[in-house]
């Protein structure tokens, strides 16, 4: 008996069919090709573009459409050909370009070109929270498009990853825009930014403790310049010695503090940030008025008002004036000033998004995988998605993430 089941065990054993085995399944592919449009920038003294030409060819190398309409390029000294050479296919009418389902813009779009947009489509562009309306806002949610804001955008590190590289530019070129108009050659004071052996060197006071000021503060010791920074927040001015790795005169905004060494500069930089709406300190005139004749006000942060009393909006071609003899530049977008730069930093940042929602196979499907995308978008199918917009102008919104979950 023993015998005879040892024997049906080893025909069972034997048996293959019984035996589970391996399928191949068929595996999904969700990487998709984009279809991208790049518009010529229409709004004032906007000089950037969101590609460079060699990051074209590296998404048209993949298999990515990419249309540009003629001369967006130009204010970044790149021709037409030099896209063209690259991939893309350049087109000559702004409303041909928006046929794509991926609009790449820097300024937001105009009024006019809003009308271009058609549902389903993704606009990646800035928002301007300082001249943003409900009026803009609904123009864009009747579209039924997705509207993504790259100044809200965060990486993985959970930073701003625009808004840094814009700073830093920023903070870079304050420095020379400061050397330029303290020389002689402006009617500036006649002194160097910074100092040499035997001379005392020029003073620098910033305002505000974030990125341009790290980047301006950096320029400035760089050159030999004496530098005092200034904020409230405490953590910032921490942080920025510890960057700068430098011992670094830093105060609180304490105004006796602060306006007498204002009155006793050469540069003062304004890159204070907004709280609420309303900027944390405002030099009051008359103490502007107590400068050092020929001294210069650089306002970083005159889109969102301004920290000077005196400040007064000028423009990339007429970017300066005088007032108690004193210079003031107040030019908003200061990185329009070097646009070939910083396109390059924007298209650094902005290839690998591109990458990203092809490989996830679509701007929802990147969404869903990649929470820390979400924080950039502010229209979504035509929904109203941020909640800071929504409070600013009584507007209803939507939940993005429970939007984001159902996928229909």
């Amino acid at each position: 008996m023993t015998e005879r089941f040892a024997v049906e065990i080893g025909k069972i054993a034997a048996a293959q069919a019984l035996y589970p085995k391996e399928s191949m399944l068929a595996v999904e592919e969700r990487r998709k090709n984009l279809f991208i449009g790049i518009p010529k920038e229409s709004s004032f003294q906007e000089n950037r573009i969101g590609l460079t030409p060699d990051a074209v060819k590296q998404l048209t190398d993949h298999g990515h459409t990419i249309w540009i309409e003629a001369g967006a390029g130009s204010p970044s000294k790149y021709s037409d050909n030099d896209f063209s050479e690259a991939g893309a296919k350049v087109v000559y009418s702004t409303k041909e370009v928006y046929d794509a389902d991926i609009i790449l813009k820097v300024a937001p779009p105009t009024y006019d070109e809003i009308e271009y947009l058609h549902p389903g489509q993704t606009l990646i562009s800035a928002v301007q929270f300082g001249s943003l309306t409900s009026d803009y806002i609904n123009a864009l949610q009747r579209k039924k498009i997705n509207a993504i804001s790259f100044e809200l955008l965060r990486d993985k590190s959970d930073s701003k990853p625009v808004v840094r590289a814009m700073s830093e530019i920023a903070g870079s070129t304050v420095m020379l825009i400061a050397a330029e108009y303290l020389s002689i050659s402006n009617e500036g004071r006649g002194i160097i930014l910074g100092g040499i052996t035997g001379v005392p060197p020029s003073k620098v006071v910033i305002l505000g403790a974030g990125t341009v000021a790290e980047y301006a503060a950096r320029a400035a010791l760089g050159l030999g310049a004496e530098v005092k920074v200034f904020d409230n927040h405490i953590y910032k001015l921490r942080r920025l010695k510890h960057n700068v790795g430098t011992q670094l005169f830093t105060s609180t905004l304490d105004k006796t503090v602060l306006y007498h060494e204002i009155k006793q500069a050469d540069v003062v930089i304004g890159a204070l940030v907004a709280e609420d709406g309303r900027m944390p300190c405002m030099v009051e005139e008359a103490v502007v008025a107590q400068m050092k004749p020929g001294s210069v006000i650089i306002d970083v942060c005159i889109d969102q008002g301004g920290c000077f009393h005196t400040s007064e909006l000028t423009s990339h071609s007429r970017p300066i004036y005088r007032k108690y003899d004193i210079i003031h530049y107040c030019v908003p977008n200061i990185p329009s000033r070097v646009p070939r730069t910083a396109t390059s930093a924007l298209s650094n940042i902005f290839t690998p998004i591109l990458t990203e929602i092809s490989k996830y196979g679509g701007v929802s499907e990147v969404l869903f995988t990649n929470e820390h995308y979400r924080s950039g978008v502010y229209i979504y199918k035509g929904s109203l998605t941020n909640a800071q917009i929504a409070k600013k102008f009584g507007m209803r919104y939507k939940e993005l993430g429970l939007m984001i979950a159902v996928r229909n």
